[in-house]
């Protein structure tokens, strides 16, 4: 029997078994003492950062090691060095970008594969490619002193790898369904294959075939919200080149919007849950978040390079001051994290989880009224991690194409994955619940 048959074959016993239990009204096991006390999770994601670039110089964390130095073409070196800019440039982030800034686990390639970046060799006119060596370019906490203020007063983690060794499309896709793919049949999960590139149909569709969250949550009647800004959409080839200050576009890229385009979404009738960023404030005030959300910014509030630090930092920092003033405060887990390295150093090199990841480190911290005060986690994780955190919170650790009914052809299933650590070692829920830590949004 193939691996496709015995899906297909365990595809037919799970479903029949979670048929039986939705029929018979069988419940989710409650989660442990202290995760009760999470019935709110907030993912917000940013975009385009490496850890060392934000805290490669935070006390504490593995950040930028002594006398390193990365080779230029011309066979000279860059060191890493303070950069307070608030416009930076970045470079090349795609998976071939990736492969060769890692560099078989140097870590070396990030100043040589800028230079060789054709973007810029073809359009040098652009903002982004004004600062060839800002790659190697660090912040302070002066330069970003609400992240570092969060870092100091609740939790700090150092080894958040990027679930991909690519860009935006798949690290927001593996953001919601731990997998990105290309699908020979999108109704069919059974058919689809990893793919970082160009995920959805094999007739050049966007519509997603395999599973999502969403879908369990679904399945389960947990409620969940994908908040995004509304307004002109860049176009989805776009996004690199739009998300500068002067870009008059003010909606979110689509490729940082996928759900939309999942067929589970789609046939579930939940698109409608996808929704403007002022209905998060408003759930906020009103005390009516849902059980999980995830909120994505425009470019102008993405730290996506060229946009403004900080204008991506008063983002951050404006829907933290919603949530901490919301009546939800005090039962609510907020991650926050950037979707992968936007060419800038780090010198970590990522673990092989399985053919597509993990990638490059990225920044990551978690807020919340039982977050450890001043914790730096060393823990490996990934964005996988969240995925297995509202699954063990809101029902009962069901995996997605584990124990979900549907299953597709991921080759791992993330959440399981041994090297992957465990968000609860973040919280201390014996502590009094914190109160809230109003920042200024324009510190």
């Amino acid at each position: 029997m193939s691996r496709l048959e015995r899906l297909a074959f365990a595809a037919a016993i799970v479903g029949a078994v979670a048929a039986v239990a939705i029929v018979t009204g069988a419940k989710i096991e409650p989660p442990r003492r202290g995760l009760a006390k999470i019935r709110h999770v907030v993912v917000i994601m940013q975009e385009n950062r490496s850890f060392d670039e934000y805290f490669g110089t935070y006390p504490g964390a593995d950040g930028i090691p002594r006398g390193v130095c990365l080779p230029r073409l011309d066979g000279s070196c860059l060191r890493p060095y303070h950069d307070g800019r608030d416009v930076n440039g970045g470079g090349p982030h795609k998976d071939e970008d990736s492969e060769a800034d890692v560099d078989g686990g140097k870590m070396d390639g990030f100043v040589i594969r800028r230079q060789q970046d054709e973007t810029c060799r073809r359009h040098p006119e652009r903002l982004k490619c004004f600062w060839p060596d800002d790659v190697m370019g660090y912040k302070t906490k002066e330069d970003i002193p609400n992240y570092w203020a969060y870092a100091r007063n609740f939790v700090l983690q150092d080894r958040m790898f990027e679930p991909v060794g690519g860009s935006s499309v798949p690290s927001h896709l593996f953001m919601v369904s731990g997998w990105s793919a290309r699908c020979r049949d999108v109704h069919d999960p059974l058919s689809c294959e990893s793919n970082l590139e160009r995920p959805g149909g094999a007739d050049g569709s966007d519509t997603f075939g395999w599973t999502d969250l969403t879908y369990l949550l679904h399945r389960y009647g947990i409620s969940w919200a994908y908040y995004v800004a509304v307004g002109t959409n860049p176009d989805r080839a776009a996004a690199d080149n739009v998300c500068s200050p002067e870009n008059p576009a003010k909606g979110t890229p689509e490729i940082w919007n996928p759900l939309p385009e999942f067929v589970t979404v789609q046939d579930n009738g939940q698109v409608g849950n996808v929704k403007p960023a002022s209905a998060f404030f408003a759930a906020a005030r009103a005390g009516r978040l849902p059980a999980v959300s995830w909120i994505v910014p425009n470019c102008r509030y993405s730290d996506h390079p060229p946009a403004r630090v900080s204008d991506g930092q008063f983002w951050v920092t404006s829907l933290v001051n919603a949530i901490m003033r919301s009546p939800n405060w005090s039962s609510t887990a907020i991650f926050l994290t950037w979707d992968d390295w936007g060419g800038f150093y780090d010198h970590v090199p990522p673990p092989q989880v399985d053919e597509n990841g993990y990638g490059i480190r990225v920044p990551a911290l978690v807020i919340s009224p039982y977050a450890k005060r001043g914790y730096v986690d060393h823990q490996t994780l990934s964005f996988d991690a969240y995925l297995k955190f509202v699954e063990d919170v809101f029902i009962g650790g069901h995996r997605i194409d584990a124990s979900d009914g549907r299953p597709d052809s991921r080759p791992t299933v993330r959440e399981n994955a041994p090297t992957l650590g465990d968000l609860r070692r973040d919280f201390d829920f014996a502590q009094k619940p914190r109160p809230p830590f109003i920042l200024r949004p324009r510190p």
